[in-house]
């Protein structure tokens, strides 16, 4: 007996963007502001399964994606790189022709195309905290009085 043939004509899910529960319930997911977030999923959204290491997404592009002015995302980009959820694999130049050349990207959850195993250094990251001051006991006002230049040692009565 041959399997059950494949229903004709269903149309799949089409494309989506996987956010997995390890990577959500990391401190740096949590802590990481609405616009990097929509930046990473861009990011997410233009990786097909096989291109991590060369993802193309120039500034103007993703400002345009996202509908934001393009000094806005520049600065997401690099949160996104010290939080360690995306890193640089070519920085971006003017090409021979005299054309600029977008960056390449790649996501740290996912081995890239050249074999190397993800880091996870999303993981590890931590927000730095203020140390905590110990709580200083209030003065006496009279220790705040600069001491007097007369030789003789002044003594106050109290009764």
């Amino acid at each position: 007996m041959a399997g059950r043939t494949y229903r004709k004509g269903k149309k799949g899910a089409g494309r989506h963007v996987q956010l997995p529960e390890y990577l959500q319930a990391t401190e740096a997911w949590a802590t990481l502001k609405p616009g990097p977030r929509a930046l990473y999923i861009e990011l997410k959204r233009r990786f097909n399964g096989s291109n991590n290491g060369r993802i193309i997404l120039s500034h103007r592009d993703a400002a345009k994606a996202l509908n934001v002015h393009r000094n806005t995302v520049g600065p997401w980009f690099m949160e996104l790189e010290e939080r360690g959820f995306i890193f640089q694999t070519r920085g971006a130049y003017l090409g021979p022709s005299g054309v600029g050349l977008a960056a390449l990207w790649a996501m740290d959850e996912l081995p890239t195309v050249d074999e190397k195993r993800p880091q996870f250094r999303f993981r590890q990251w931590r927000e730095n905290q203020k140390p905590r001051t110990k709580t200083v006991p209030a003065r006496h006002k009279e220790c705040d009085t600069p001491p007097s230049k007369s030789a003789e040692p002044v003594l106050k009565i109290v009764t």
